[in-house]
């Protein structure tokens, strides 16, 4: 069977059963850190001999690497649940799992794509004086067709201060000139990229500025370098989550760990 001989960790350089000191070495964290990771669940619980003693495994080596990578892809706290979830899944459903947080960050990657495609339309437009629009305002309904959200949106954004309509019928609807507009449509990507509001609010502060569009692209990149950060990250647990889903379609009882591992 492939693996680690019976009694080494991953560096050959100990025997199994590992003492925490050991994991720790192993795995780059304090022994602290471990016995903290093991009570929140993030490695399964060591087993114990006669005197006390905490006795790990090799796939407990696996499992702080993993959440070291899967932490920084997705949280914390996300990490901890989804790695005590992988120990009892079926190989589909854990493969599933991971898979989707691939899918996630690409699609966060795609979204701000089209964030700053959208805000270099936007400098364009206010570099030229040409406006999609034509020049006329929108009713709130208008507007929201044209982003892609709900009028309730719209609403809220005004809430918050970001968007600001004008009032001009006797029902008092609102109309959107050209700065609404463009406000909207940069409320928009940013919110659409996964900024909160109070990030969104800071950011259509900066628009006041000089050079307002350039400090948001700037802003906008900053997130797709963290993104990219993120999905290495991924990657890099990839074997350690492997090991981790393919040891509980294993015995307890034995010290074989995956294979190819």
């Amino acid at each position: 069977m492939w693996g680690w001989p019976v009694g080494e960790t991953t560096s050959g350089s100990q025997r199994v059963p590992l003492r925490t000191v050991d994991l720790a070495r192993e795995s780059g964290y304090s022994v602290q850190q471990v016995r903290d990771l093991e009570r929140l669940g993030v490695i399964p619980p060591a087993a114990r001999s006669s005197n006390g003693y905490r006795s790990y495994r090799p796939v407990h080596v696996h499992a702080l690497r993993a959440y070291r990578g899967l932490a920084s892809a997705v949280g914390p706290v996300e990490a901890r649940q989804m790695l005590a979830e992988l120990r009892t899944e079926t190989i589909a459903a854990a493969a599933s799992a991971i898979n989707a947080v691939h899918v996630r960050l690409a699609r966060e990657r795609d979204e701000a794509l089209r964030a700053q495609e959208a805000l270099r339309a936007i400098q364009a437009e206010a570099n030229t004086g040409e406006f999609e629009h034509g020049g006329d305002a929108m009713t709130i309904t208008e507007l929201a067709g044209a982003l892609g959200v709900r009028p309730s949106a719209l609403r809220f954004w005004e809430q918050e201060g970001l968007v600001v309509p004008e009032r001009v019928t006797s029902l008092r609807a609102r109309r959107y000139g050209l700065s609404a507009i463009r406000a909207a449509r940069i409320v928009a990507a940013l919110r659409g990229t996964g900024y909160g509001i109070p990030a969104v609010r800071d950011i259509m502060g900066s628009l006041h500025q000089l050079d307002g569009l350039g400090e948001t692209q700037r802003i906008l990149q900053q997130r797709l370098d963290q993104i990219a950060v993120r999905s290495v990250a991924l990657l890099r647990a990839g074997a350690d989550l492997a090991a981790v889903v393919m040891s509980a379609q294993q015995p307890t009882t034995t010290w074989t760990d995956p294979p190819g591992f």
